[in-house]
């Protein structure tokens, strides 16, 4: 079991009420709650927008955590952003999520050196590369090919995908034993992730976890596991 519990929030503005403009406003809130209370990293997933609206939605995400970066040197939060490489150059973002089908890590990486020899500001930062995996084969793909860690999913049955087989403890075991760390994701609660931990994962993804509780208290919850 890890020494602490690592924490990996998943946005989805359209689970907040209202119109376009609160949810929004309402992601926006969530993301600095998530920054404030110390949570590992932030991906930003509104795979519904244009690139267009991401891209200005990336900006404004990137301004909270690294404001908040600025104030405290404690705050240790990484915002990475859903799939878009250029997006997360665009909005100097900390790095990419890579989903299951997407390009390798190790393209991600190319392009990323590619731009860092023509500006200074990206050759002094560092990149993390995540990806989503669904099986242990998937999570050795992503080690081998230059991901930092991945996202195994699902674990438990998710409340709004009852259809979805879950992959279960024994699956998400086998994953972890690989050479990357890696998240649980998919119906983990607070009274479940012990066990996701116990059998090797570095760490808890989700949504509604963080989304639909105070954030501050889920972190106090998982880091005393």
């Amino acid at each position: 079991m890890p020494e602490s519990c690592q924490l990996y929030y998943i946005t989805d503005r359209r689970q907040f009420a209202g119109d376009e403009r609160a949810r929004r406003g309402a992601l926006l809130a969530k993301i600095a709650e998530a920054a404030r209370a110390g949570v590992d990293y932030i991906q930003l997933r509104e795979k519904d927008l244009s690139g267009r609206e991401l891209e200005r939605l990336a900006h404004e995400c990137a301004g909270i955590v690294g404001k908040l970066r600025n104030e405290s040197g404690e705050q240790r939060t990484r915002l990475l952003i859903n799939s878009r490489t250029d997006i997360a150059l665009a909005a100097a973002a900390d790095g990419v999520h890579l989903r299951s089908d997407d390009v390798s890590p190790s393209t991600v990486r190319s392009i990323w050196k590619q731009v860092a020899s023509r500006n200074s500001k990206f050759a002094a930062r560092g990149l993390i590369v995540a990806a989503s995996c669904h099986t242990a084969s998937d999570v050795a793909r992503a080690a081998s090919t230059g991901a930092d860690f991945a996202v195994f999913a699902p674990v438990f049955e998710k409340r709004d995908a009852p259809q979805v087989q879950p992959r279960g403890l024994a699956a998400l075991h086998e994953a972890s034993a690989g050479k990357i760390p890696v998240f649980a994701l998919g119906g983990v609660t607070i009274d479940n992730a012990a066990s996701c931990l116990a059998v090797g994962a570095v760490g808890i993804a989700g949504i509604r976890l963080f989304q639909e509780n105070k954030i501050e208290e889920v972190v106090r919850a998982l880091r005393a596991l």
